[in-house]
């Protein structure tokens, strides 16, 4: 699937996903810091992918690890720093949550700073499981 807004383009296509970008891309924050660039493939290859373009180049990446069926974990949303604060990353999140093979899953994400944010599309803090949650079933 593709969504457009503006001159930005959204697709799910595993095709659009170039491997170095989303590793550039997650250096830039906490929790991707670490990932070594075979861990970023592979995780690649087992996710439902989200590449975020302009002009057919890749600023931006989030995926779903999912089974399709009931669960549903949100994870690695990012915007090239240069892109942020034009409202990409909270439309993005909308493509996602409404992507129709998982849309009607439990989803979950977690987040150390970014509550506010989530809790406008449903999510609300587990504490038990120390994530953050949106129930889609």
């Amino acid at each position: 699937m593709e969504w457009t807004f503006g001159e930005y383009t959204l697709s799910d296509s595993q095709d659009k996903v170039v491997t170095e970008t989303v590793y550039l891309l997650l250096q830039d924050t906490y929790w991707g810091v670490r990932r070594p660039r075979e861990v970023i493939e592979s995780m690649i290859s087992h996710s439902l992918c989200f590449t975020l373009l302009k002009d057919k180049v890749q600023i931006g990446f989030g995926r779903a690890v999912t089974d399709y069926t009931v669960f549903t974990w949100l994870a690695d949303i990012v915007i090239d720093e240069r892109y942020r604060g034009q409202g990409l990353g909270k439309w993005m999140l909308g493509c996602m949550l409404e992507h129709p093979d998982i849309r009607d899953t439990h989803m979950v994400l977690q987040t150390r700073d970014a509550h506010k944010l989530y809790e406008k599309y449903g999510f609300t803090k587990n504490q038990a499981l120390m994530s953050t949650q949106i129930d889609g079933l």
